[in-house]
């Protein structure tokens, strides 16, 4: 008994956890232009220095200002594509409260995030190059597949030993 609620608290842990940074990266997706701004200022800075050491990605985060800066003057219509983005990352998040009231029940919500995590990696490397994003950008895209995937692995396995555990009962 015990052991079941321990296993159903680290659920609950993991998948806070990985509600908070769907949140967070959802929420990122409205300020884009301001970000870009701070982020500049910020790698500008004098304590930063990838100015001197990765000017490539300095070019690029200054271009992508400029581009986003010059389409919400001309045509702000475009951002609200963005504005989806973060709905979407707000959406899917609620998804997971799904799990986190019943794990086993509702697996099928931590696979759905899993086969997600996954298609983030070759829509990086379709779209990436389709419109110009460097090679290294789209790493870093891909990245947050990679790092999704590994805390719903980790819940995933845990959720089929708490089913074990009430099969067992």
């Amino acid at each position: 008994m015990e052991g079941r609620r321990a296993l159903r608290r680290r659920i609950r842990i993991w998948l806070a956890i990985f509600l908070v940074c769907l949140v967070l990266s959802g929420l990122t997706a409205f300020p884009l232009v301001t970000e870009l701004w701070w982020a500049e200022d910020l790698l500008r800075s004098g304590i930063s220095p990838v100015p001197e050491h990765l000017p490539g990605l300095m070019e690029w985060i200054s271009r992508v200002r400029e581009g986003l800066e010059a389409t919400d003057a001309k045509y702000p219509f475009v951002l609200y594509g963005t504005d989806w983005l973060a709905f979407a990352h707000l959406v899917i998040a609620v998804a997971f409260y799904g799990p986190y009231r019943d794990p086993v029940r509702n697996i099928w919500v931590i696979d759905f995030g899993m086969i997600a995590c996954a298609g983030i990696i070759p829509l990086a490397l379709i779209c990436g190059p389709i419109r110009g994003i460097p090679f290294y950008w789209q790493m870093i895209d891909m990245s947050f597949g990679i790092f999704g995937v590994i805390p719903l692995l980790i819940v995933r396995r845990m959720i089929k030993r708490l089913e074990a555990y009430e099969l067992a009962a």
